[in-house]
């Protein structure tokens, strides 16, 4: 229970290689996957942690490789906080930034394709921001996958 079968430094490897590498295909895969969970966005993410458990650990089961590996994720997190609070670049890199999609009551058809956006989310981000779409000034495909709606001023 107690004893690693692997080298400690072996499993920190192992969950930062596997940290970095979902990351990039979180980043890669568009806002949406990340801004609102439906089932199959769930059992996505349950399945791929499933998928990448044994690469991090490398088969070793014991208790403190477990922790070494949750350190490890937990402190990359904290890294990448830091690293992008102090890199503007580095923020949009990581994190994106805003995408306008629409302006004046028109969406913009080649944005959204590219964002992966359909009629139905721009149609809900509407009726959530209380706002008819002759009254909306812009709207934005924010990071994290929300859609504001800024409406022109009464």
């Amino acid at each position: 229970m107690l004893d690693l079968d692997l080298p400690w430094w072996e499993l920190i490897a192992r969950g930062a290689i596997v940290y970095c590498a979902l990351l990039v295909m979180m980043r890669l895969s568009g806002r949406r996957t990340v801004g609102q969970f439906t089932p199959f966005d769930l059992l996505v993410v349950m399945l791929l942690s499933e998928a990448v458990s044994n690469s991090m650990t490398g088969g070793d089961e014991s208790l403190f490789g477990g922790l070494i590996i949750a350190t490890t994720l937990v402190a990359l997190t904290v890294l990448f906080a830091f690293v992008t609070s102090r890199s503007r670049k580095l923020e949009e890199f990581i994190e994106g930034s805003p995408v306008l999609i629409g302006r004046d009551g028109i969406f913009f058809d080649k944005v959204m394709k590219r964002c992966r956006l359909s009629e139905s989310d721009v149609e809900e981000a509407l009726r959530e921001a209380d706002c008819p779409r002759h009254k909306m000034k812009c709207a934005f495909l924010e990071a994290d996958g929300r859609i504001s709606i800024l409406t022109t001023p009464q």
